[in-house]
């Protein structure tokens, strides 16, 4: 027996793990026969004899064409992709893996455990198919919506980009298999747009593997990335197609490049080429956020990202079940752990690195020896789900459970709270650890929106007239996901006393910047110079101009008047309190990538606005006009969730 081929073994038996991450462990032969799995309402897969004979239903796969994509809109694209992000993993949709949905397998080849092991199965494409179709739908999409999910980090493979992917591959064989993923991912993508969800794509199986896991398609345990030219060439090569399709798609938030790769002293290097070619295909991939997981070296990819100027995020994953020292200390420890060194090294690391940093991988999960000492076990696994989310929250720019809907004994859909499973698993019943839906309520609050009082989407349409801006309209149809015109709203309540003061004010010596009309040719403009941050700006002086007929100067706090505070100053508290009612605008979102739009709205502005030197007291003042209208915002909130009328 060849060392790879003992290394899977071992690996299919549960004995070792391939690299960084183990997983939970599933005993596929355990299965009850006969095995099905459901879903939807279709019976897929059935264990013929105890042999693990198998045999597969007829599907009559429907035909899924290539996904078009409404027009760019920047400020929309803008929101996407700077703001706080609440997200969830669609795991085990485009990339299997067996512990996750073992009833999968039961058809598969040995040892069962990763994607080609179906794929080079006869019924591969009819199994794959139904699975792409039914694990998930567009109520899944309108669910995450209602909760307050405003992203999705969707994990695919090289080979889920097509055919012509998988020749020179492993999977060159069974190419035609995935003759219908990549339709399938675009209408993935359309259906999140729908309801207002980015989706942030995620390479999780690279050529050659970048750390030799079953997520990665491979089952030999074998991490073959960094050791071939030709392997890197075409994992860019995959990546640059990525770009190509997607760089001009609103509701993408960025592309990352690799899943927890090895930490090998090359990961940088290639990066740096990575970044560098996909910076280059396109006007529009030049300013796409692109993601890099640190390798489970937090700290040497935070200098990464603070030696460049470009949105580059660093993904980072948390853990607290699989290693000795984690499974045997004690909950309300890890919670203080959570609380104290993590949170200031996540501080640190995200100031260093413009706040550029989500944790997109996390668990809610204790082990059984960590809850044997508490003394009300439910709480304590309470405090510990609360405080991740209230840290991930406060210090990054996002999160991402991993992951999200499962399928309860194969039949009834669940939310997976763990960063190792996909949107779905098998097996998930009443596990507060691992199950997000079983979580909701008990060890998990009951919504996830970006402002706390918010009880559901758009949540102030009801009370404020409907908006004159069609270009701040979602192009839904079905009436639930218009935008609700906030500056009117803010004006009409919190911020009616400021707005009076600040009339009176006007024209008295102010040296407060004053808005004009602009001229709407820019919404036509192919000019380099019409890109997200341009538009925003010249939008948010449409929305000021709207809502005063006359120009009056932005609204002031006693601690920035106008004998005290340079005009720089000013016009960051201005441009930072505009961007919190803009950003409401659209879903009630609220800015994520502080530091990144800061440093990118300067750069567009330039040093007649914000002069060499002076650039951090334009971002101070920019995050207290944030600061300020969000309070304002979350104050409207409180009147509507009380009753009360705006």
């Amino acid at each position: 027996m060849q060392l790879q081929d003992l290394t899977a073994l071992l690996i299919s038996l549960g004995l070792i793990q391939s690299t960084f991450k183990p997983s939970p462990q599933f005993d596929i032969s355990a299965l009850q026969s006969p095995v099905l799995l459901q879903s939807s309402n279709d019976n897929n897969l059935s264990n013929a004899t105890a042999t693990n004979a198998c045999s597969v239903e007829p599907y009559d796969s429907p035909d899924v064409q290539l996904q078009s994509f409404p027009p760019f809109n920047p400020v929309k694209a803008n929101v996407y992709r700077y703001r706080q992000q609440q997200s969830v993993n669609m795991g085990s949709w485009f990339v299997q893996e067996s512990w996750m949905v073992p009833s999968l397998f039961t058809c598969a080849n040995p040892p069962q455990i990763s994607e080609i092991d179906i794929a080079s199965t006869p019924q591969a494409r009819t199994i794959l198919e139904r699975h792409w179709d039914t694990f998930i739908t567009e109520d899944d999409f309108v669910y995450l919506q209602k909760i307050g999910i405003n992203t999705i980090r969707l994990p695919v493979g090289y080979w889920s980009l097509g055919p012509s992917y998988c020749f020179g591959t492993p999977f060159e064989k069974y190419s035609e298999v995935y003759m219908g993923s990549w339709p399938r991912i675009l209408r993935a993508i359309n259906w999140a747009a729908k309801y207002d969800i980015g989706v942030l794509i995620d390479m999780h199986g690279a050529y050659g593997s970048q750390n030799g896991q079953p997520h990665s398609g491979v089952n030999d345990g074998q991490t073959n990335l960094f050791n071939s030219d030709v392997d890197q060439e075409k994992t860019i090569s995959a990546l640059t197609f990525l770009a190509q399709q997607l760089a001009s798609v609103n509701n993408i938030v960025g592309i990352q490049i690799l899943n927890e790769p090895q930490n090998v002293a090359t990961l940088p290097d290639f990066y740096t080429r990575a970044i560098n070619t996909l910076r280059e295909v396109s006007s529009a991939s030049k300013t796409l956020p692109l993601y890099i997981h640190d390798g489970f070296d937090l700290n040497r990819f935070t200098d990464f990202i603070a030696g460049r100027q470009d949105f580059i995020v660093v993904d980072h994953h948390s853990y607290f079940v699989f290693t000795p020292q984690d499974s045997s200390e004690p909950a309300h420890s890890h919670t203080a752990d959570v609380t104290h060194s993590i949170s200031s090294d996540l501080s640190t690391s995200s100031i260093k690195a413009r706040r550029n940093i989500v944790v997109d991988e996390w668990s809610c999960a204790l082990t059984d020896k960590s809850l044997e000492g508490e003394k009300n076990k439910q709480e304590s696994r309470k405090k510990f789900c609360h405080a991740q989310m209230k840290v991930y929250s406060n210090e990054t720019a996002g999160w991402s459970f991993w992951s999200e809907f499962s399928v309860d004994d194969i039949r009834t859909k669940c939310l997976i709270w763990n960063f190792v499973i996909g949107y779905k698993k098998e097996g998930c019943n009443e596990d507060q650890g691992w199950c997000f839906k079983s979580a909701i309520g008990k060890s998990l609050p009951s919504t996830f929106f970006s402002y706390p009082s918010q009880t559901g989407p758009h949540d102030l349409i009801a009370s404020s007239a409907p908006s004159e801006d069609n270009n701040i309209t979602s192009n839904s149809t079905d009436g639930h996901t218009q935008l609700p015109p906030l500056s009117e709203v803010i004006h009409q309540a919190a911020f009616k006393k400021n707005a009076a003061t600040s009339q009176s004010e006007n024209g008295e010596g102010s040296s407060h910047e004053t808005y004009y009309p602009p001229n709407r040719a820019w919404k036509r403009s192919n000019t380099r110079r019409n890109h997200r941050h341009l538009s925003i700006h010249r939008r948010r002086k449409q929305s000021t101009q709207k809502h005063h007929p006359h120009p009056v100067k932005t609204v002031t706090p006693a601690s920035l008047n106008t004998t005290s505070v340079a005009d720089h100053e000013k016009r960051g508290y201005a441009d930072g309190h505009e961007t919190a009612i803009i950003f409401a605008r659209y879903g009630m979102s609220r800015l994520g990538f502080k530091g990144q739009y800061i440093a990118d709205t300067i750069k567009i502005l330039g040093p007649n606005v914000v002069p060499p030197g002076k650039e951090e007291s334009y971002a101070q003042a920019f995050e207290q006009g944030l600061r300020d209208a969000e309070k304002k915002i979350e104050a409207s909130l409180d009147i509507v969730a009380g009753g009360g009328h705006l």
